[in-house]
């Protein structure tokens, strides 16, 4: 066991190199990785140590998120390439024991979350251009449909104390945003404009809901209150910005801005609107999440050639490769 002054040299060295002083013990970060033939679920710790395989199937697994207790991960499993929805929700413990399915038919790149309590998923399901959002309990039971109108209703947010959730719904025509309590009633629009509003991402702290507007022209971010009031244009350059990841303080949001082929990732200052580029290597950055100090993101990159999961200083952008092979939607616990 190290010494208390082991770890204080260690520590001290790492400030004079300039290196990040690691995550706490509990910090680790669930992805999928297509290693061993196929993608699985993966953990490892934030610094790349302890990579462990948790899933083990014919079926390709990815897109996990952690439950707020940490003792669970949810996935998203793909059991057919042929059919048009053929994405299932899975529940497992954090080592990968009892892995079990809990809703089918989910949209399976769209935003699912566990509701701040731990005790229900939040996702969106349905096909031919009908999605509707539901919850489910992590062990399958309570399965519940919240919206049943005419379009596509996607990318459900819970606020932070689990009574409201935020969606996206073509219902009237055109993308909006919606707003319902956490039964399904009392759903309300709370943006109107002829463009396109969506990607909605309730604030962890209050009521304020960040969302991705096209109504400048261009892809831009931009912040609402959960009754409609205080619209806030967040950023406003030439590139598409979308992807809204609040930090876990609501100081500050990552998101990704588009130009071109070039896909980066940027963050911005909610105080002052102050706006840092933390990517600029051609090709692909994205599918970020936070640490839990707000100190760093985690990352896919394909600046090596192959996408594998980064993690980066979230104020320098100063970058370090934490996986070697093919990689896919990083989740930090």
């Amino acid at each position: 066991m190290s010494s208390p002054f082991t770890l204080l040299w260690a520590g001290a060295i790492g400030l004079i190199l300039g290196l990040q002083p690691p995550q706490d013990s509990q910090s680790r970060i669930a992805f999928a990785s297509r290693r061993d033939g196929n993608w699985e679920i993966y953990t490892m710790d934030a610094d790349g140590g302890r990579q462990t395989r948790l899933t083990r199937r014919s079926q390709h697994d990815r897109f996990p998120i952690w439950s707020p207790d940490r003792s669970k991960i949810a996935f998203g499993s793909q059991v057919s390439t042929t059919d048009w929805d053929p994405w299932e929700l899975w529940v497992m413990a954090a080592d990968g024991r009892n892995p079990r399915r809990v809703a089918s038919r989910i949209d399976a790149k769209g935003l699912r979350q566990w509701s701040p309590d731990g005790t229900r998923i939040l996702f969106a399901s349905g096909g031919d251009d009908n999605l509707d959002v539901y919850t489910v309990r992590a062990d399958g039971t309570g399965l519940t449909r919240l919206t049943s109108a005419r379009g596509d209703d996607r990318d459900p947010s819970w606020s932070p104390d689990g009574t409201q959730i935020a969606f996206s719904s073509t219902r009237d025509g055109n993308p909006e945003i919606y707003v319902m309590r956490a039964d399904g009633s009392d759903q309300r629009r709370i943006t109107t404009n002829a463009a396109r509003d969506d990607q909605p991402a309730w604030s962890p702290r209050d009521s304020r809901i960040a969302f991705v507007s096209a109504r400048s022209g261009q892809r831009d971010l931009y912040l609402v209150r959960s009754d409609g009031t205080q619209l806030q244009r967040l950023t406003s350059d030439p590139a598409d910005d979308h992807v809204p990841v609040w930090s876990g303080d609501a100081s500050r949001i990552a998101f990704q801005a588009t130009r071109g082929e070039e896909y980066d990732i940027e963050v911005i200052r909610i105080a002052d609107r102050a706006r840092t580029r933390l990517t600029g290597t051609p090709g692909y950055d994205g599918a970020h999440s936070w640490s839990p100090d707000g100190r760093e993101i985690v990352f896919i990159s394909g600046r090596t050639g192959t996408e594998a999961v980064h993690i980066m200083d979230a104020s320098s952008g100063r970058a370090r490769r934490v996986t070697s092979s093919a990689s896919l939607s990083p989740a930090w616990r």
